[in-house]
């Protein structure tokens, strides 16, 4: 019977860490990718426009997807303004 119990807490914490609504998870990875080509960090409005043209991503679904990785713990806000990635292809 416990079993039976388990399953819908499974599928509702797995929708927890699904990629934003609007993306796939290709597009996670070229995010990924993106913000480790500019040092893993967004900061300035250039890093966000860079990951835009890089993912093809609207600057909603930048947004959407840096607030998935917040959620994640793969991302920081950095006290002087903008994030740092700790996460994905940005782990150490």
């Amino acid at each position: 019977m416990k079993r039976y119990l388990v399953l819908p807490l499974i599928l509702g914490l797995s929708g927890c860490f699904a990629a934003p609504q609007g993306t796939t998870v290709e597009d996670v990875a070229l995010f990924d990718a993106a913000v480790k080509s500019l040092g893993c960090r967004l900061v300035v409005e250039g890093d966000y426009l860079a990951t835009e043209l890089q993912t093809g991503l609207t600057r909603e679904q930048v947004v959407a997807m840096l607030n998935y990785k917040l959620t994640l713990k793969e991302a920081e806000k950095r006290a002087e303004g903008g994030y740092t990635f700790t996460g994905g292809a940005c782990a150490a």
